[in-house]
C-alpha cells in the first residue's frame, strides 16, 4: 500500500478491472477449458482479463461498460466454420446453424462437440451449454428460460475436440437476436 492517493489512471484501471473480472467470473467453467495456460503461466482467468482489459471495455470513466461482441470464452486452433447463425425459435430457443467445411482434418472433426452461449445483459444472466452437440449435426436448440421471452440475447460458440485433449477454437460472436 501506498501513502500517495491514486491517480485518475490508477481509478480508472482498478474501476475496469472490477467491471471484467466481476462479469468474467460468470464464465469461469468456460474459461477454464478454453484459454490455456501459457509460457508465461498465466492462468486461464488472468489471460482472458487481459484480452477483455485491452479489447472488450467500452465507455469513458466512470461509465465503462463491456462491447458483448468482443466477448471471448475460448480460443485455439479449431476451425470455425465459414458459415453460422443462431434463428430465435418459439417457445424460447435459440436455434444454432453451421455449415459442413469439407473433409475431417487436423484441425476439425465431426466428433467436435459444440459449446454454445446465450447473454442476457438486463439481468446479466448467462445460459450455456457445453459439448452440446457434434459438428457433424450441423444444427443445436438451445432451450432458453421461459421469462427471457420478448429479452435481447448475444449469442456465441465455440468447439471442442473430443479425440485431442486442450484443443479448441476460439469462441465467436454471431448475433443479438429477440427471444421469441
Amino acid at each position: 500500500p501506498s501513502g500517495k492517493a491514486p491517480t485518475q489512471l490508477q481509478i480508472n484501471q482498478r474501476i475496469k478491472f472490477g467491471l471484467v473480472t466481476s462479469f468474467l467470473s460468470l464464465l469461469s467453467d468456460l474459461i477454464d477449458t478454453g484459454f490455456q495456460p501459457d509460457a508465461k503461466s498465466a492462468s486461464p482467468m488472468n489471460q482472458a482479463v487481459s484480452y477483455h482489459l485491452k479489447e472488450a471495455v467500452i465507455g469513458v470513466a466512470p461509465d465503462f461498460s463491456i462491447d458483448y461482441t468482443k466477448l471471448k470464452f475460448s480460443r485455439g486452433k479449431l476451425n470455425i466454420p465459414y458459415l453460422y447463425d443462431v434463428e430465435p425459435v418459439a417457445g424460447a430457443e435459440l436455434k444454432f446453424t453451421w455449415s459442413e467445411d469439407g473433409v475431417d482434418s487436423k484441425h476439425k472433426d465431426g466428433t467436435d462437440m459444440i459449446n454454445v452461449v446465450a447473454y442476457e445483459p438486463l439481468t446479466n444472466r448467462f445460459v450455456m451449454l457445453t459439448g452440446a452437440e457434434e459438428r457433424s449435426a450441423l444444427e443445436f436448440s438451445l432451450q432458453l428460460p421461459p421469462d427471457l421471452v420478448g429479452a435481447e440475447v448475444y449469442c456465441y460458440f465455440s468447439f471442442t475436440s473430443v479425440k485431442k485433449k486442450r484443443l479448441h477454437s476460439k469462441s465467436v460472436y454471431v448475433k443479438k437476436v429477440v427471444v421469441v
